[in-house]
């Protein structure tokens, strides 16, 4: 079993609902356990303008299956919860990122490990650094200091 972290986050719809249904999921998929997950964050969305605002949440899992199968198993989530591939970083249901699988490092059409964007988005450090609080980024260190790093981005708690 290699530990793997996946962001998630929706700002259409009920945001908090489909992130809660999307964890309960996650702990179902085969071969995979959900050790930890974080609180629920708010976020300005990071896309478009006039979009309402992010519900932002990290789960660490322990798993099985091989990083494209457990990205399949993402998808099939997302797509369950009605989400349309359309507009980059527009609105959505429901975003699932798989940011890390293990040590594993790939670079395919497919899929990017470690997660592109993983050290530069709060809204993924913030409730990663919440489950994870001694893991090291690859590349950039222990978490909290990337998140340190960072330009403030304004986060809060869930309401």
């Amino acid at each position: 079993m290699l530990k793997a972290y996946v962001a998630l986050g929706a700002n259409l719809g009920e945001p908090a609902l489909q992130i809660e249904a999307a964890l309960n999921r996650l702990a179902q998929l085969p071969e995979t356990r959900l050790p930890a997950r974080s609180r629920l964050y708010r976020s300005a969305p990071l896309g478009p303008a006039g979009q309402p605002d992010y519900c932002n949440a990290v789960a660490a899992l322990e798993t099985g299956l091989e990083p494209h199968a457990l990205l399949d198993h993402l998808q099939a989530i997302e797509r369950d919860a009605g989400r349309v591939r359309g507009e980059r970083w527009g609105a959505r249901y429901l975003d699932l990122d798989l940011l890390l699988h293990g040590d594993c490092r790939i670079d395919d059409e497919r899929l990017k490990l470690p997660h592109p964007e993983l050290a530069n988005r709060v809204f993924v450090l913030q409730p990663l650094a919440e489950i994870a609080p001694a893991l090291e980024l690859p590349g950039h260190g222990p978490i909290s200091a990337r998140l340190a790093a960072l330009p403030h981005w304004e986060i809060a708690p869930w309401a």
